[in-house]
């Protein structure tokens, strides 16, 4: 084999690939639907404040929050922005370095995220925990490290 030849993937993976983008979609649509019925609000708003909710003081960079929800700063920005609108999320200049932003949770939106996490968690445990062993759930979480490894080797967030 050349460096230049494709390596195709054979039956088994490719069935394998096909049930993990699956999964990743359905997955990621099941919850997005389930926090827009039960809270009003999408997958990654949740994600926002649930980040922020258990930052120090509630308050993160928004470079920070970025990387940490896997959103680009532009989306970030525009999320926050109806986020603030609804008086769960404020921005403020960083006292330490006026050229990043801070994003702070309100007690309002403390109390969004309280109220909405219940229901997402009971979510993801139906969807996730559930339907596996406890011997699957460790297997699932170390193909999931391998996996965000080899496709964002810097981001050690998740280890």
């Amino acid at each position: 084999m050349t460096a230049h030849e494709t390596r195709w993937l054979n039956a088994e993976e490719r069935q394998t690939w096909l049930s993990l983008t699956a999964m990743v979609i359905n997955l990621s649509n099941a919850l997005d639907a389930q926090l827009q019925r039960d809270a009003g609000i999408s997958h990654f708003e949740y994600q926002v404040l649930a980040t922020l909710s258990e930052a120090t003081e509630r308050t993160m960079r928004m470079s920070d929050l970025a990387i940490v929800t896997n959103g680009s700063l532009s989306r970030l920005s525009h999320v926050v922005k109806r986020l603030e609108k609804q008086g769960w999320v404020r921005r403020t200049p960083d006292p330490d370095n006026g050229r990043y932003i801070l994003a702070i949770l309100t007690e309002t939106g403390w109390e969004k995220i309280a109220a909405t996490a219940p229901g997402h968690v009971e979510e993801v445990r139906r969807l996730v925990f559930d339907p596996l062993t406890q011997a699957q759930q460790r297997t699932l979480r170390a193909i999931g490290h391998r996996v965000n490894q080899a496709s964002d080797p810097t981001n050690t967030r998740l280890e």
